[in-house]
């Protein structure tokens, strides 16, 4: 594929829900136009931020149909299929038409704790039955376990459609040397907003956010202008996004992005148990550092 058409800003979008904690559709339906008129890169439907663990399969289903009605081509969708079950993360496949889809992000299976030879060895086996190319996600402060970069660097010389990883390791030794060290048009994504600044100074490619659901336009432009190597001009957005996201993940996400898109009024602040909203402190801290438009 085109690997172009995933650098940039990605956001891994929220699923906002109603009062009753029912899928809100008509929320959903005006943020992806806002997302859009943001002039993000692409999104990613159905990954953490999305709550997608406390979704059922037809609800990942509908949503998946409906983000990608809506979007109607106008930027790519990336879909997240992932778990500790490679048998079972196979057969999700058949869940959804990928052909609205373009491309997978899986994140590395997570509580049983694999080696790096099974780490490996899933997404080789992931990989192959997976009719679109698979970008690898890498979050050890969810999984409990780092795929390294010997394996993230094996994985991308050995298997032709793993095409790139987001790497949110926040170890900026670990994601520098998979930089160097990958092969032609492989695909680096921050998977941490604050540090993604600093790692496009390195080379990555672009990031998948958080933030920038609530702030499209602010973020995907400071990594334009990264990308660019117009570092003065993207730390005029960088500092100011940077207050808004030191609160973010203090409660966990996306308990802390939904709390600032709720009061910018883009959404209901509502999650599905086990997550609930963030505290009144916080939901305090989080207005006083907020980016009014």
């Amino acid at each position: 594929m085109n690997t172009s058409l995933l650098k940039g800003t990605g956001i891994a979008i929220i699923t906002p829900f109603d009062q009753n904690q029912q899928v809100d559709y008509k929320s959903l339906e005006k943020l992806i136009d806002y997302w859009i008129d943001g002039k993000v890169e692409f999104l990613v439907v159905m990954g953490t931020t999305g709550e997608s663990v406390v979704l059922d399969k037809q609800e990942k289903k509908q949503i998946f149909d409906f983000v990608t009605c809506k979007v109607a081509g106008r930027v790519p969708v990336v879909l997240g299929i992932g778990g500790n079950n490679t048998k079972e993360i196979i057969a999700q496949l058949n869940d959804f038409d990928l052909d609205k889809a373009t491309g997978i992000l899986s994140v590395s299976p997570y509580y049983n704790k694999p080696t790096q030879e099974g780490i490996y060895q899933h997404y080789k086996a992931f990989a192959k039955e997976c009719p679109l190319p698979v970008i690898i996600y890498n979050v050890p402060g969810r999984t409990g376990s780092n795929v390294l970069p010997e394996t993230t660097l094996r994985l991308a010389h050995d298997v032709e459609n793993i095409i790139g990883v987001k790497e949110a390791s926040g170890n900026m030794e670990q994601i520098m040397h998979i930089i160097h060290h990958r092969p032609d048009n492989f695909l680096v994504l921050s998977g941490d907003d604050a540090i993604t600044l600093p790692l496009m100074a390195a080379g990555a490619d672009g990031v998948i956010s958080v933030v920038a659901n609530a702030y499209p336009f602010e973020f995907s432009e400071m990594v334009r202008l990264a990308a660019k190597d117009q570092f003065t001009k993207a730390r005029k957005y960088h500092y100011p996004l940077l207050s808004v996201i030191q609160h973010l993940f203090v409660e966990g996400n996306p308990a802390g992005i939904k709390a600032v898109m709720h009061q910018l009024g883009l959404c209901e602040n509502s999650l599905r148990l086990p997550l609930t909203p963030v505290s009144e402190a916080l939901y305090k801290k989080i207005a006083a550092s907020l980016i009014r438009k």
